[in-house]
């Protein structure tokens, strides 16, 4: 039997990583970027963490090379990777992963998941920094968990 796959998920970090980042992005096979990087050395600082880099344009991204919504398959589930939400639950995508808004969020909606990793580096409405570690079963079982970076 096979292991799940290990995404590290961030977004917002708005010019800033904290020291701890690569520690906790250690053991991931992927690393996703919901947006809103800024300075352009911070992408290349995550690049250096090992794993495939996958980043969707913010709004306050001035890099036109990323594209502003990615959509993927991992063990059957199909994802969508945005960094301001949807109006509309889009058709034939399992979960959408957005940042923009720097709270924390994991809801369903008409069968649609939708998942925030929060905001490293300028949480709103009372929450913590953080980010998320997502495993994606080999049947598609999608787990989230949010570590926090107090």
């Amino acid at each position: 039997m096979s292991s799940p796959l290990r995404i590290f998920v961030l977004a917002d970090t708005h010019d800033k990583l904290p020291a701890n980042l690569e520690t906790l992005a250690a053991g991931a096979d992927e690393i996703w970027h919901l947006g809103d990087v800024c300075a352009p050395g911070i992408a290349q600082t995550i690049e250096t963490y090992g794993p495939q880099v996958t980043i969707v344009r913010g709004n306050c991204d001035s890099n036109r090379e990323w594209p502003l919504t990615v959509d993927l398959i991992r063990n059957g589930t199909r994802f969508r990777l945005v960094h301001i939400p949807p109006d509309a639950t889009p058709e034939n995508i399992d979960v959408v992963l957005h940042g923009h808004t720097h709270v924390p969020r994991n809801e369903v909606l008409e069968g649609v998941r939708f998942l925030n990793p929060g905001c490293v580096t300028r949480p709103n409405r009372g929450a913590a920094p953080s980010v998320a570690h997502l495993e994606i079963a080999t049947d598609g079982r999608v787990t989230w968990r949010l570590a926090t970076l107090r």
